[in-house]
């Protein structure tokens, strides 16, 4: 599988409204076209988590991809993807400050609650003929 070099993936949750609210917030403030996006649960998203060794059943939120560079996971992956974005989201990344295990404390938090608070999906979201060009499928 060729993954695209020059750009970020972020590989979320398909089912979760939270992750996809995340998803359509980062499309609309990508002005400088950094981001792809994949589902955990497609073919694209379990060959990248088995290409950097992750256990996809250990994986349920949020993961960030630079092909042939690095990966985030949890809260380090959230302020990545703030600082990628650039402009006044670049001042989230001062949470880099607080320790990363009570960053993915409160990260997780907010995960193992987020069915529960922003509900879920029955199938994973299609993207839009104007957006389907950000999605790796």
């Amino acid at each position: 599988m060729e993954l695209p070099q020059n750009k970020k993936i972020v590989l979320f949750d398909g089912v979760c409204n939270l992750c996809d609210g995340t998803v359509q917030f980062l499309i609309r403030h990508d002005k400088k076209d950094v981001f792809r996006f994949a589902s955990l649960q497609s073919e694209v998203g379990e060959a990248i988590l088995s290409r950097i060794s992750i256990d996809p059943t250990r994986v349920d939120s949020i993961v960030l991809y630079e092909p042939g560079k690095a990966f985030y996971l949890r809260s380090s992956a959230a302020l990545e993807m703030a600082k990628s974005l650039g402009g006044v989201y670049t001042l989230a990344t001062v949470f880099k400050l607080l320790p990363t295990g009570i960053r993915d404390s409160l990260y997780d938090w907010v995960a193992r609650n987020r069915y529960r608070w922003y509900g879920k999906k029955d199938a994973c979201m299609i993207p839009t003929p104007e957006t389907a060009s950000k999605f790796l499928i």
